[in-house]
């Protein structure tokens, strides 16, 4: 049976890169535990008032399918390129001719821009006239690509 997985990103900011990542995935910020107004409260009832920041730090899919993400605070910043990124479909693949899907990703490049996101380049095809992919970095500089 397969294993159910979370994945973690390290960062400065937990809250704004749950918010943005929620945004992205079209994920939903996960809710405090039951009695728990904020996360705060949850994890300062567990202790650690003064490691956790008020806020979020962690999104769900609200289907329940894909993995949950969790955003660890640590206190060095991003040094080297990622070795694990995100390739997020944002059209419905091959079934589409490239030119719509280059539209969709370019309009879904947009808007995570206007979210924090920075665009780096568009990944050339590699030879396959049927392909189009954008590589961004996400508030933090973490590397994630759409296609």
């Amino acid at each position: 049976m397969a294993r159910k997985f979370q994945v973690t990103f390290d960062c400065a900011d937990s809250d704004r890169l749950a918010r943005f990542w929620a945004e992205a995935l079209h994920y939903r910020l996960e809710e405090p535990p039951d009695g728990f107004a904020t996360w705060a409260a949850y994890w300062a009832d567990r202790g650690l008032q003064e490691e956790i920041p008020d806020g979020y730090d962690s999104v769900v899919d609200p289907g329940g399918v894909g993995p949950g993400i969790w955003f660890q605070r640590v206190p060095e910043g991003k040094a080297v390129k990622n070795r694990l990124h995100l390739d997020i479909q944002v059209t419905e693949g091959r079934a589409v001719p490239v030119e719509v899907r280059r539209r969709q990703v370019d309009a879904e490049a947009e808007r995570l821009v206007g979210l924090g996101a920075t665009l780096v380049r568009a990944v050339p095809s590699g030879g396959l006239p049927d392909y189009y992919a954008v590589t961004m970095l996400d508030p933090e500089g973490n590397e994630f690509c759409l296609s």
